[in-house]
C-alpha cells in the first residue's frame, strides 16, 4: 500500500499536530516538549528482538521486527517500533541499507539509508568540531598543556575507509602541531553512544561536558568543557536530539534515532525515542544490533540500568539456513536439506537462548521462513522447541507483510500477559571492572580464559584509578563468532579470548574492551554496494 503522509501517520500514533515538524512529505521529527506532556502516563511492555550469530545466510531481525509491528497492526493492538538509523558506510559498503525488506519495511527506505533527517550529518560536524577545537588550541600556545601524543578524541565521518584509521595531520608546519591522528566511523563515536544514552537535551550536554578528548603532560584528563565548545555543539545537534517518525509499508509508525553499531558500540536506538514510545503505546518493540552476545547484552546490562527501563520479554530471531550454518554446511550448500548439520547448529540458538534466561526474561522463538526449507527441517525445529520448553513461531514478514507475522504476534502478546519478566542486569556495576569483564566472557560467549594484553592491564588500572570503577561494560568484539574469532561458527565452549586495548567513554560512563581484530573504521570490500549500484537507476 503507498505510504501516508507524515501528519496523517502522527494523527494515527496520537501525536498533536504541534509537535510534528515535518521533513518533506513521509519524515518528521518529534518535538522535545511532546514528552513532557505524556510524563504521567504509565509505561508500555517493551519488547527485545535479537538473534543468533549472524551468517551470511542471513537472519532477518530487523526485517521481523517490522513484520511484528506490522502482525499487531493486523490485529488491531496498538503498538510503537523504534528502530536504528542507518549509516552510510555499510549501506554503501557490505551490508546495504538497513529499513528491512519485502513487505517487511519502513519508507521511504532511500531517504532513511541515505541523508535522513540529517542526524548523522549533525553528528559528524560535532565530532569535527570538537577536533578542530582542540587542535586549535595546540596551535595557538596550548593553554591547556594537552600533550599531542595523548589525545585519544579521533575525528570521524560516516563512510567506511581503512586509509583514514591512522593519518598524520598538522603537516607543513603552519598548518598546526604535527600529530598522529585518524578517523572513527560517526557511528563508533562516543558522541553517537551520547546521543543514544541521553535521557533528554539536558542530560546529553552533561555527557557532552565530560566526555575525555586528551590528557596533559601530567596525565590528567582534559574534556570537552575545558575546550569550552559544548554550547556550539548542541547549537549543531539541536534538531538531532529529537526523535524521527516514519512508517512501515503498512502505515504503522515506527521512531527512527541513533545508530550506534553493536560490535564497537552499545548498538541500540536513543533511549529518548524507546522512552517516549513506551509512553505512547502499550507494547513497544525495539532491536539491538547484531547478535544477542552483543546488543542485547548491552541493552541489558547498559541501555535499560542507565535508563530505568524494564525490558519485559525477547524474540530471538534465526532462520534454518544460519542455523545449518552453524552447523557447518557451506553457504553453497544450504538449500540442500541437511537435519543433522541443523541439529548441530541449533547449539548456537540454544546458548543465546540461555543467555537471555540469565536475565530473568521470557523470550519467544522466530524462525524466518525461507522457501528452500524442508518440512523435515520445520518439523525438527518445532520439535527441538516442544521440547525445550520455548514458545516459537514461523515467520513470512518478508512475502506476506504483517499478514505473515500475526502468529509471532499473538504469542508474544500472549508471553507479555502469561509470563512475568524478572529482568535483572547480568553483573552488579559496582564489581571491579575486570571482573565485570570476565563476568561477560564467562557467562555470554562461554570462554575459558581471559587474556589480558599489557597495556589493556594498565589502562584498566588508570580507569580504577581515574573513578571509573563503576562504569559499565561495552565490549568491542567481532559479531560473527561468539569468540573473537570471526572465522568460528557454532556454539564453542572454553576458548581463550584477549582483550588487547580497553578504551574509555567518560560521557557515556562505559569502558570498551577491544578483541581480536575488531576495528573502529571499517574498511569496505572488494566489490562494495556502491560499485554495485552502478548499474541502477540513480
Amino acid at each position: 500500500m503507498p505510504l501516508l503522509k507524515i501528519n496523517e501517520i502522527a494523527a494515527k500514533a496520537s501525536i498533536p499536530e504541534q509537535y510534528v515538524e515535518p521533513y518533506g512529505f513521509y519524515k518528521a521529527k518529534i518535538d522535545s516538549a511532546y514528552a513532557e506532556t505524556l510524563k504521567n502516563r504509565p509505561d508500555g511492555k517493551l519488547v527485545l528482538v535479537t538473534a543468533i550469530t549472524p551468517t551470511k545466510a542471513g537472519e532477518g531481525k530487523t526485517t521481523t521486527s517490522i513484520a511484528l509491528q506490522e502482525g499487531f497492526g493486523k490485529l488491531h493492538v496498538p503498538s510503537m517500533l523504534c528502530l536504528r538509523e542507518p549509516a552510510l558506510g555499510p549501506v554503501f559498503g557490505i551490508k546495504g541499507g538497513a529499513t528491512g525488506g519485502g513487505k517487511a519495511s519502513i519508507g521511504p527506505s532511500e531517504d532513511i539509508n541515505l541523508h535522513f533527517t540529517g542526524d548523522m550529518h549533525a553528528l559528524t560536524s560535532s565530532i569535527n568540531l570538537i577536533s578542530a577545537v582542540l587542535d586549535n588550541s595546540l596551535f595557538h600556545g596550548n593553554p591547556l598543556n594537552i600533550d599531542p601524543n595523548h589525545v585519544v578524541w579521533k575525528r570521524a565521518m560516516d563512510m567506511n575507509d581503512r586509509s583514514l584509521r591512522e593519518i598524520t595531520i598538522g603537516q607543513g608546519g603552519k598548518n598546526g602541531v604535527e600529530r598522529k591522528d585518524g578517523f572513527v566511523i560517526t557511528v563508533a563515536s562516543e558522541m553517537m553512544a551520547i546521543l543514544c544514552l541521553a535521557t533528554d537535551a539536558e542530560d546529553f550536554l552533561a555527557r557532552l561536558s565530560r566526555i575525555i578528548v586528551a590528557y596533559t603532560f601530567e596525565g590528567k584528563p582534559v574534556t570537552v568543557k575545558d575546550l569550552r565548545c559544548t554550547h556550539a555543539v548542541m547549537k549543531l545537534m539541536k534538531e538531532a536530539l529529537k526523535p524521527n517518525l516514519v512508517q512501515t509499508l503498512e502505515n504503522e509508525p515506527c521512531l527512527v534515532h541513533g545508530g550506534p553499531f553493536a560490535n564497537i558500540a552499545h548498538g541500540c536506538n536513543s533511549l529518548m525515542a524507546t522512552k517516549l514510545a513506551l509512553k505512547m503505546a502499550p507494547i513497544v518493540i525495539t532491536e539491538a544490533g547484531f547478535a544477542a552476545d552483543l546488543g542485547a547484552e548491552k541493552f541489558l546490562d547498559i541501555v535499560c540500568p542507565e535508563g530505568g527501563l524494564h525490558c519485559d520479554a525477547v524474540v530471538m530471531v534465526a532462520t534454518i539456513r544460519a542455523l545449518k550454518m552453524h552447523g557447518g554446511v557451506a553457504f553453497e550448500s544450504l538449500s540442500e536439506e541437511n537435519v543433522p548439520a541443523l541439529k548441530e547448529g541449533m547449539a548456537n540458538l540454544e546458548t543465546h537462548l540461555e543467555n537471555m534466561k540469565k536475565y530473568g526474561l521470557p523470550v519467544v522463538v522466530a524462525i524466518n521462513h525461507f522457501a528452500s526449507d524442508t518440512e523435515a527441517e520445520t518439523r525438527f525445529v518445532e520439535d527441538w522447541c516442544d521440547a525445550h520448553g520455548y514458545v516459537y513461531s514461523f515467520v513470512d514478514g518478508f512475502e506476506k507483510g504483517g499478514e505473515g507475522a500475526t502468529d509471532l504476534a499473538k504469542k508474544v502478546q500472549m508471553v507479555l500477559h502469561t509470563t512475568p519478566s524478572h529482568y535483572h542486569p547480568l553483573y552488579d556495576r559496582h564489581m571491579a571492572l575486570q571482573a565485570k569483564i570476565e563476568t561477560i566472557c564467562h557467562e555470554i560467549y562461554r570462554a575459558g580464559e581471559v587474556i589480558y594484553a599489557p597495556q589493556a592491564e594498565a589502562q584498566l588500572k588508570q580507569y580504577a584509578s581515574m573513578g571509573y570503577e563503576d562504569a559499565y561494560i561495552c565490549m568491542a568484539k567481532t559479531p560473527n563468532s561468539l569468540t573473537d574469532n570471526p572465522k568460528i561458527y557454532g556454539a564453542p565452549r572454553n576458548f581463550p579470548i584477549t582483550i588487547r586495548e580497553v578504551n574509555l567513554s567518560a560521557g557515556a560512563n562505559f569502558v570498551i574492551p577491544l578483541t581480536g581484530q575488531i576495528m573502529t573504521m571499517p574498511g569496505l570490500p572488494t566489490i562494495p554496494a556502491a560499485i554495485k549500484m552502478e548499474d541502477e537507476p540513480w
